[in-house]
């Protein structure tokens, strides 16, 4: 009898085992790539985020981003804010940006970065960002996207722009913000230089902007875009040499000033006749594309694509107002305006979303949303559900929309950008400004001069029709939120120079 059912014992533990390899397989954690580009307009691709395609979309190759948006979903209505730092520190916290008070982009320690007003004083800020202790003044310290990642055993990379933590803090350097590995990251928000025969670095003995950490690739060249690329792809081969999943944030410096030739991409928009600046920054966009590309062909080779999360975003709107070529804040159309503007232009953004099996391929949404969503949703693709953190998180998980869920209450969700600082740039919605929407409307309040201007978006994309003195109600209803929602935060806003009595909130003033 023994002998008899040997064989059958065997055969059933063999089936036992590859069963539970099998359900082992299945729980392994996804990788996560998370692709930020810096200043990148909703516009510069060839992939269409409007109901039709731009003359833009026919300029600008981005063969990769076509790919990336055909085999998973389009966010047609996604944002982050003005400028860089508020959206990168809120997607690493989960806060809103009135909440963390970043609120402009940060450099030099206890310096802020505000231009000069004649009218108004800006107000104290975050001048030195995020940071992972609570001992340094004017800062904001908190449980970081990474480092929860890390502790659940994510490999975590960072290659490329950081820019949380003013130069001479800790949270100038990402390893000390839950990363594994540090690219090329410090206190600065752009590169010296992109060209490997300049070191990445200035000729001047300033050294604020010189890229870190590459010295590998000196003299030699390899644009920098592509050198982050190179290096990401080693730090992956050590995740998966560790047997580990990893999060890989490849965090571009480009395409940020300074405007410079990405060979062997510039010449042919050269050839297209476009003017110097703007076939410089056509073929930065191109060289973007590619390390998307590079990325992707690794998964595919090593077999690893299927288990990973691909994650496309841009942390503000396209640069217009300057150092462009052409007419400026119109590099956004139909969008009004450019980076540092509270109008869509400076606001909403390109982002898609690959998760092989989970998101449907080839699909679009229409949902709003804000960088800040991105911290509960990566970690809910995680798989991670207990953890704690020591700030209150304002984002919202987009996984129902990435499943095509429906959610009774996005259309009632409100979202509010508070930008009390003057940027450096001039032109149409830059200035010190509040705004909200919610639905198809959205309300932009002005400090300066207590104005209010009101837009329905779905009619009225470009911001041309401003419907406050014909809609008070609507006006006074989301004044009376974006007002509530400030001083629940405990938001700061700028005081008159002349009186040096604080601006009125948006709901303290009349409305016509």
């Amino acid at each position: 009898m023994y002998k008899k059912s040997a064989p059958t014992f065997f055969v059933l533990i063999l089936i036992l085992n590859i069963l539970s390899a099998c359900q082992s397989k299945e729980k392994q954690a996804p990788n996560i790539i998370f692709f930020l580009v810096d200043d990148m307009g909703w516009q510069d691709t060839s992939v269409p985020f409007w109901s039709e395609k731009t003359q833009f979309n026919n300029l600008y190759k981005t063969p990769n981003m076509e790919k990336l948006a055909a085999q998973g979903m389009i966010f047609t209505q996604a944002y982050a804010y003005a400028v860089c730092s508020p959206s990168r520190t809120s997607l690493m916290t989960g806060m809103n940006a009135a909440r963390h008070r970043v609120t402009n982009w940060t450099l030099r320690y206890n310096t802020s970065t505000d231009s000069r007003d004649s009218v108004l004083q800006m107000p104290s800020w975050n001048v030195n960002g995020l940071q992972p202790v609570d001992t340094i003044e004017n800062s904001i310290y908190t449980n970081t996207l990474p480092h929860i990642l890390k502790e659940e055993g994510y490999f975590t990379i960072h290659s490329g722009k950081a820019h949380w933590g003013s130069g001479g803090t800790p949270g100038a350097n990402p390893l000390n913000l839950g990363f594994d590995v540090n690219i090329a990251g410090h206190e600065a928000g752009a590169p010296a230089s992109y060209q490997g025969e300049n070191n990445y670095a200035s000729s001047t003995d300033d050294k604020t902007w010189n890229v870190p950490g590459l010295e590998k690739y000196y003299g030699k060249p390899i644009n920098l875009t592509d050198a982050l690329t190179l290096e990401a792809i080693e730090a992956m081969d050590q995740a998966r040499t560790k047997n580990k999943p990893f999060y890989l944030y490849m965090a571009h410096y480009t395409v940020h000033v300074p405007l410079e030739p990405h060979h062997p991409y510039y010449q042919k928009y050269k050839d297209l006749g476009l003017d110097e600046r703007e076939a410089r920054y056509a073929s930065m966009i191109e060289g973007m594309d590619n390390s998307l590309g590079q990325l992707m062909d690794y998964l595919e080779e090593n077999g690893i694509a299927d288990n990973t999360i691909i994650l496309f975003m841009s942390d503000n709107g396209g640069l217009s107002a300057h150092a462009r070529g052409g007419e400026p804040h119109t590099h956004n159309w139909p969008l009004k305006s450019g980076k540092g503007s509270a109008y869509e232009g400076g606001i909403r953004v390109p982002m898609m979303v690959s998760w092989p099996g989970t998101v449907q391929a080839g699909s679009k949404s229409s949902s709003p949303l804000i960088i800040e969503d991105f911290f509960p949703s990566i970690l809910e693709m995680a798989g991670i559900q207990d953890y704690e953190t020591i700030q209150k998180v304002d984002g919202k998980s987009f996984l129902p929309s990435l499943k095509q869920e429906h959610i009774s209450n996005t259309e009632d969700r409100s979202l509010v950008w508070h930008f009390p600082n003057k940027w450096g740039g001039t032109g149409p919605g830059i200035g010190t400004t509040s705004t909200i929407r919610k639905g198809d409307w959205k309300l932009i309040y002005w400090y300066k001069n207590q104005k209010l201007e009101l837009y329905n978006l779905a009619e009225d994309i470009q911001e041309e029709n401003n419907l406050a003195s014909q809609n008070p109600e609507i006006v006074g209803q989301l004044a009376t939120e974006l007002g509530d929602y400030l001083r629940s935060v405990n938001a700061q806003r700028p005081s008159f120079i002349e009186t040096g009595k604080p601006a009125p909130w948006p709901d303290e003033i009349e409305i016509n």
